[in-house]
């Protein structure tokens, strides 16, 4: 193998134990908003796209994640709609953006009643990535 070909290699990085912990710890504990889209999302059922539940990055979890578009999903419970909620929701979603991460929202009521709706734009987003690249 050639120097440039090992410099091109994807390196992992390392997770600190606490937030290999939680998202651990996550998937045990799915909400029902995140079981349901999880079954819609898991094994590759959207056009092909493959996703993680609750994957750890930097020093958050997310919900779900795309790694091929870099799409994170998020399931926001009432807890996200307080002022403090909104504010660290923000700050994640700038920490992410800058690490080209891209964040889509959803609550768990809009998964919970209208899942077609929402697997729909999720797939728009993956979608709209590739015409881009």
């Amino acid at each position: 193998m050639k120097k440039e070909e090992v410099m091109d290699c994807w390196e992992p990085t390392l997770i600190p134990r606490p937030i290999l912990e939680a998202a651990r710890r996550l998937r045990q504990q799915m909400t029902d908003a995140e079981q349901l889209l999880w079954q819609c999302l898991r094994g590759k059922q959207l056009n092909g796209f493959k996703f993680r539940k609750q994957h750890p990055c930097l020093h958050y979890v997310l919900d779900f994640y795309c790694p091929a578009a870099k799409l994170a999903i998020e399931l926001d419970g009432a807890q996200h709609y307080t002022p403090q909620g909104k504010i660290q929701d923000a700050q994640r979603s700038d920490v992410l953006r800058e690490q080209g991460i891209r964040v889509v929202r959803f609550s768990n009521t809009e998964v919970l009643q209208n899942i077609e709706n929402v697997l729909q734009k999720i797939l728009m987003l993956l979608l709209q990535d590739i015409k881009v690249k």
